[in-house]
């Protein structure tokens, strides 16, 4: 008896290589970008009044289908631009070089459009959900986050290939993931918030600025002028430094200039990870195989500080 097999919009496959290929399209490693902003709106919402843990999973699961549906898509642009194609074994680590669903055959491209229209469908389902039995402003916090996903890699606007991919991810993973999670349990904003949001922010853009320097190559062959190809390999070092350190003085000053937010200060617990990228970058900037290790800690840096800023800003405030 062979194996079993599925199809989603066109030809079987093997569902063994399906769900590898939604495994890397779900990326649980990127993921993180989004648990960490969802853990601090939550966390900050949560040191005012008890969370709504039906709304909180809704917004989970929305923020988790819009980057399914982004990965997805992006995959499909990124093959037909020959950027994927372009990459060769030796530039690929664990957090750069694409999902490659398509490169390594576990999808086919009209499943890899299946899956980024589904969760699409699925993200504006559940928006329009918390809209109409929450708070209708946030369908703004929605849109923008539609919009961001699905021009980040789509014509006209392409945002990843014009230097601009860098700035959407700040602003997705930092004011619009931790605000609007906020937004969603209290109808409110934060001054203070918004301000840590923009550092973290900064700080999941580094992130994405630090493998972007394994793929530069592949990019800039492919035409995908992302801040890296645009500076070239040493200046994007340099900037990858001063990146961090804004993060991190963004978050010190937000948590000091305003009333009661001290506990956000918590957050530079991720420093030492940021300090030991930045470092390990400036060392070996084009040695890729070295420089696993300080994408791993930017990964964990803004982790950490979304993690501190979060908890120590909920433990910190009277009467929680």
């Amino acid at each position: 008896m062979g194996p079993r097999r599925l199809t989603l919009y066109g030809g079987p496959v093997s569902a063994t290589l399906f769900w590898q290929g939604f495994w890397r399209l779900a990326d649980p490693k990127i993921s993180l970008a989004s648990f960490a902003g969802l853990w601090l709106g939550a966390c900050s919402a949560a040191a005012y009044s008890n969370l709504h843990w039906g709304w909180l999973a809704l917004t989970i699961l929305g923020v988790f289908c819009v980057e399914v549906a982004k990965n997805a898509s992006g995959e499909i642009v990124d093959y037909d631009s020959g950027t994927d194609l372009a990459i060769n074994e030796t530039e690929r680590t664990p957090f750069s070089g694409g999902k490659r669903v398509l490169v390594d055959g576990l999808l086919t491209r009209e499943q890899t459009a299946g899956i980024s229209r589904l969760f699409f469908l699925a993200a504006v389902s559940i928006g329009l959900v918390l809209v109409f039995l929450i708070d209708y402003r946030i369908l703004f916090f929605g849109l923008a986050g539609m919009a961001l996903a699905w021009f980040y890699h789509a014509a006209p606007v392409r945002l990843a290939y014009r230097g601009l991919g860098e700035a959407a991810v700040a602003l997705a993973y930092g004011p619009l993931v931790v605000c609007g999670t906020y937004f969603v349990q209290t109808s409110t904003l934060s001054a203070p918030l918004v301000h840590v949001s923009c550092a973290l922010g900064l700080h999941v853009a580094g992130f994405l600025w630090i493998n972007e320097f394994p793929d530069s190559r592949a990019d800039k062959a492919a035409g995908k002028r992302h801040l890296v190809v645009r500076l070239g390999t040493d200046r994007a070092a340099n900037a990858y430094v001063v990146l961090l350190a804004s993060a991190y003085c963004w978050l010190a000053f937000a948590s000091l200039a305003f009333p009661g937010a001290t506990g956000y200060l918590w957050g530079l617990v991720g420093l030492p990870l940021a300090s030991f990228s930045a470092w390990r970058l400036l060392q070996r900037t084009n040695d890729i195989p070295a420089l696993v290790p300080a994408q791993a800690a930017s990964l964990g840096g803004f982790v950490m500080m979304a993690l501190g800023a979060g908890t120590g800003y909920l433990l910190s405030t009277p009467g929680t």
